[in-house]
Protein backbone atom coordinates (compact mmCIF):
# COMPACT_ATOMS: atom_id res chain seq x y z
CA UNK A 1 0.00 0.00 0.00
CA UNK A 2 1.20 3.26 -0.84
CA UNK A 3 -0.11 6.86 0.76
CA UNK A 4 0.42 10.28 0.08
CA UNK A 5 -0.86 13.79 0.10
CA UNK A 6 -1.67 16.08 -2.19
CA UNK A 7 -2.26 19.55 -1.76
CA UNK A 8 -3.54 21.22 -4.68
CA UNK A 9 -6.26 19.71 -7.19
CA UNK A 10 -3.29 20.44 -9.76
CA UNK A 11 -0.94 18.07 -7.96
CA UNK A 12 -3.33 15.82 -8.17
CA UNK A 13 -3.67 15.31 -11.51
CA UNK A 14 -0.14 15.46 -12.22
CA UNK A 15 0.12 12.57 -9.51
CA UNK A 16 -2.24 10.88 -11.94
CA UNK A 17 -0.24 11.56 -15.03
CA UNK A 18 2.73 10.45 -13.48
CA UNK A 19 0.66 7.02 -12.82
CA UNK A 20 -0.63 7.68 -16.62
CA UNK A 21 3.19 7.54 -18.38
CA UNK A 22 3.17 3.83 -16.53
CA UNK A 23 0.21 2.13 -17.33
CA UNK A 24 0.60 -0.64 -19.88
CA UNK A 25 -2.58 -2.83 -22.05
CA UNK A 26 -5.04 -4.70 -19.70
CA UNK A 27 -4.04 -2.41 -16.66
CA UNK A 28 -6.95 -1.62 -14.28
CA UNK A 29 -7.47 1.02 -12.01
CA UNK A 30 -10.30 1.14 -9.28
CA UNK A 31 -11.18 4.48 -8.53
CA UNK A 32 -13.09 5.13 -5.16
CA UNK A 33 -14.09 8.14 -2.86
CA UNK A 34 -16.76 10.33 -1.86
CA UNK A 35 -18.52 12.76 -4.37
CA UNK A 36 -15.86 15.07 -4.95
CA UNK A 37 -13.02 13.25 -3.67
CA UNK A 38 -11.20 13.81 -7.12
CA UNK A 39 -11.97 10.36 -8.95
CA UNK A 40 -12.07 12.64 -12.23
CA UNK A 41 -9.63 14.50 -11.50
CA UNK A 42 -7.39 11.55 -11.22
CA UNK A 43 -8.44 9.95 -14.15
CA UNK A 44 -7.99 13.18 -15.95
CA UNK A 45 -4.15 13.29 -14.91
CA UNK A 46 -4.11 9.58 -15.60
CA UNK A 47 -5.98 9.92 -19.65
CA UNK A 48 -3.10 12.76 -19.87
CA UNK A 49 -0.42 10.59 -18.62
CA UNK A 50 -1.41 8.04 -21.51
CA UNK A 51 -1.53 10.75 -24.68
CA UNK A 52 -5.44 11.36 -24.28
CA UNK A 53 -5.76 14.90 -25.86
CA UNK A 54 -9.51 14.67 -25.82
CA UNK A 55 -11.30 16.53 -22.72
CA UNK A 56 -11.63 13.79 -20.05
CA UNK A 57 -15.32 14.14 -18.78
CA UNK A 58 -17.07 12.48 -16.24
CA UNK A 59 -18.74 9.37 -17.93
CA UNK A 60 -21.75 9.42 -15.02
CA UNK A 61 -24.30 9.81 -17.50
CA UNK A 62 -23.17 7.66 -20.23
CA UNK A 63 -21.51 5.34 -17.46
CA UNK A 64 -18.63 4.91 -20.54
CA UNK A 65 -16.44 7.15 -22.15
CA UNK A 66 -13.80 5.72 -24.47
CA UNK A 67 -10.56 7.84 -25.09
CA UNK A 68 -7.59 7.32 -27.98
CA UNK A 69 -4.14 8.40 -26.66
CA UNK A 70 -1.01 5.44 -26.88
CA UNK A 71 -3.80 2.53 -25.42
CA UNK A 72 -7.41 3.19 -25.56
CA UNK A 73 -8.66 4.23 -22.18
CA UNK A 74 -11.98 3.23 -21.01
CA UNK A 75 -13.67 5.64 -18.10
CA UNK A 76 -16.54 4.27 -16.68
CA UNK A 77 -18.90 5.75 -13.73
CA UNK A 78 -21.11 2.93 -12.48
CA UNK A 79 -22.44 5.37 -10.00
CA UNK A 80 -25.87 5.05 -11.55
CA UNK A 81 -26.45 1.46 -11.77
CA UNK A 82 -28.09 -0.62 -9.19
CA UNK A 83 -27.73 -4.01 -10.09
CA UNK A 84 -24.29 -5.33 -11.30
CA UNK A 85 -26.76 -7.53 -14.20
CA UNK A 86 -26.43 -3.88 -15.59
CA UNK A 87 -22.66 -4.73 -16.40
CA UNK A 88 -23.25 -6.91 -18.65
CA UNK A 89 -25.90 -4.37 -20.58
CA UNK A 90 -22.93 -1.74 -20.75
CA UNK A 91 -20.59 -4.10 -22.20
CA UNK A 92 -18.22 -4.27 -19.18
CA UNK A 93 -16.51 -7.41 -20.07
CA UNK A 94 -15.80 -6.22 -23.50
CA UNK A 95 -14.37 -3.52 -22.79
CA UNK A 96 -12.36 -4.02 -19.89
CA UNK A 97 -9.52 -6.41 -20.69
CA UNK A 98 -6.25 -6.82 -22.47
CA UNK A 99 -6.46 -4.12 -25.10
CA UNK A 100 -6.37 -0.62 -23.29
CA UNK A 101 -6.38 0.71 -19.84
CA UNK A 102 -9.68 0.37 -17.44
CA UNK A 103 -10.57 3.13 -15.08
CA UNK A 104 -13.51 2.48 -13.01
CA UNK A 105 -14.83 4.95 -10.81
CA UNK A 106 -17.59 3.96 -8.08
CA UNK A 107 -16.06 0.13 -8.20
CA UNK A 108 -17.24 -0.41 -4.67
CA UNK A 109 -21.16 -0.57 -5.91
CA UNK A 110 -20.48 -3.83 -7.18
CA UNK A 111 -17.21 -5.20 -5.64
CA UNK A 112 -17.71 -9.22 -7.01
CA UNK A 113 -17.38 -7.74 -10.57
CA UNK A 114 -14.44 -6.26 -10.44
CA UNK A 115 -11.31 -7.69 -11.50
CA UNK A 116 -9.30 -9.49 -9.41
CA UNK A 117 -6.04 -7.65 -10.20
CA UNK A 118 -6.34 -4.50 -10.09
CA UNK A 119 -4.82 -1.25 -8.69
CA UNK A 120 -7.59 0.17 -6.24
CA UNK A 121 -7.13 3.98 -5.27
CA UNK A 122 -8.97 5.64 -2.73
CA UNK A 123 -9.32 9.58 -2.91
CA UNK A 124 -10.61 11.47 0.79
CA UNK A 125 -10.73 15.15 0.84
CA UNK A 126 -9.10 16.67 3.75
CA UNK A 127 -10.84 19.33 5.56
CA UNK A 128 -9.05 22.17 3.75
CA UNK A 129 -11.14 21.03 0.31
CA UNK A 130 -8.10 21.41 -1.65
CA UNK A 131 -5.97 18.67 -0.61
CA UNK A 132 -6.39 15.31 -0.79
CA UNK A 133 -5.23 12.23 0.68
CA UNK A 134 -4.47 9.21 -1.84
CA UNK A 135 -4.20 5.62 -0.78
CA UNK A 136 -2.98 2.88 -3.38
CA UNK A 137 -3.46 -0.92 -2.97
CA UNK A 138 -2.22 -2.97 -5.36
CA UNK A 139 -4.04 -6.57 -6.10
CA UNK A 140 -1.96 -8.63 -7.96
CA UNK A 141 2.15 -8.63 -9.07
CA UNK A 142 1.80 -6.36 -11.65
CA UNK A 143 0.15 -2.96 -9.52
CA UNK A 144 3.18 -4.18 -6.34
CA UNK A 145 5.79 -3.43 -8.80
CA UNK A 146 3.83 -0.19 -10.22
CA UNK A 147 3.80 0.89 -7.03
CA UNK A 148 7.00 0.62 -6.70
CA UNK A 149 7.77 2.20 -9.40
CA UNK A 150 5.52 5.33 -8.28
CA UNK A 151 7.74 5.45 -4.44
Amino acid sequence: MLALLTMTPEETEEFGFRIGTRLQAGDCLCLTGTLGAGKTLLAQGIARGLGVTDPVTSPTFTVLQVYQGRLPVYHYDLYRLRRSEELIDIGFDEYSGPSGVTLIEWPDMFPESMPEEALWVELSPESDGQARKITLTPHGNRYSVLLKELS
